[in-house]
């Protein structure tokens, strides 16, 4: 099966046998009065879907790229993947991120093992010094998204859920989208399918970089203001190899605001039990004001959110129960 003229599905089928012992087969679940089907990547190691690509990338890897030393930017969820990707093959690993970025984040992939750096401004700087630091102390690069290993290894995210359930091109996925590592990769997977569904990116509005690329052609002028999704935050590396295959291989990318994220993480926790971050929450955002009717399948990326931000969000939102 071929997926796309620049992405073969065996691509994604040979990063699911190497990634296998290494990542979990995370649960899928149906709200049925609602017409929704949820799959939970937040239950995933490190508990974000992160750990597919960076382990996907990292195994690839001649011994001598990964002995020489891996460097990553991150707002924490790729780092964390990165680190135990790293870890596993015994590859020293640095990990460039914003001095803003989540404190539980920072600490996680400490605790794994990484060198964090802490740069002053966003994430698109610590993308720039990351690669930066990579070239002039010839260490590996891995990208958390423009890169063809990487974004196969999050495409095995489409292969489990075909296992799980039955495709219908009625039915809609809403994948959460930055940089388009994990809506590349799914929409990819889905794709060589007959019965593919209709895939749909969902991005905060504060920090629509990937929305203003496919709507317009360029990311010029897009603001980057401060989102609760600080794992979808910053523009989109030039040139990235996920900009053609979103453009080629996906129906839309939707808006959602920082009040819908909100509502969205506490309705998680309230009806389905269960602790998402802000970032995951995109997908069910779209989905609770019918931006989005069912059938709908949404992914939900990642729960490494702080407990006092979860707490507080969720006390905001009590009218969710």
């Amino acid at each position: 099966m071929q997926t796309s003229a620049i992405f073969p599905f065996e691509w994604i089928t040979l990063a699911e046998q190497r990634i296998s012992p290494h990542v979990r087969v995370t649960p899928l679940t149906q709200d049925k009065d609602r017409g929704i089907f949820l799959k939970w990547e937040n239950q995933q190691v490190t508990g974000s879907f992160k750990a597919r690509g960076a382990f996907n990338k990292i195994l690839s890897l001649e011994p001598w790229e990964q002995q020489q030393g891996i460097v990553a930017a991150s707002a924490g969820n790729h780092g964390q993947g990165v680190a135990l990707a790293g870890r596993h093959v015994g590859a020293p690993v640095t990990v460039f991120t914003s001095q803003n970025a989540s404190p539980l984040k920072i600490e996680k992939m400490r605790t794994l093992g990484a060198d964090v750096r802490l740069v002053t401004g966003g994430y698109d700087q610590a993308e720039a010094d990351g690669i930066h630091y990579a070239a002039e102390n010839h260490r590996t690069w891995v990208s958390p998204y423009n890169d063809s290993q990487v974004i196969a290894g999050q495409g095995t995210i489409g292969l489990e859920i075909t296992r799980q359930m039955e495709l219908s091109p009625s039915m809609k996925v809403l994948v959460p989208v930055s940089g388009g590592g994990l809506l590349a990769g799914i929409a990819a997977a889905f794709s060589a399918f007959p019965d593919r569904p209709r895939i749909i990116g969902v991005q905060a509005e504060a920090s629509a970089f990937m929305h203003a690329l496919y709507k317009r052609g360029n990311q010029e002028n897009v603001p980057d203001l401060p989102t609760l999704a600080d794992g979808l935050s910053g523009s989109v590396e030039k040139d990235s190899i996920t900009i053609p295959l979103i453009n080629d291989l996906v129906d839309d990318i939707l808006l959602v605001s920082e009040e819908e994220i909100a509502r969205a993480v506490a309705f998680a926790h309230y009806v389905y039990g269960e602790t998402i971050e802000a970032s995951a929450a995109v997908g069910l955002a779209a989905t609770l004001p019918g931006k989005v009717s069912p059938p709908v399948l949404i992914i939900f990326s990642g729960g490494n959110i702080l407990p006092e931000l979860h707490s507080r969000i969720c006390d905001q939102f009590k009218d969710m129960k």
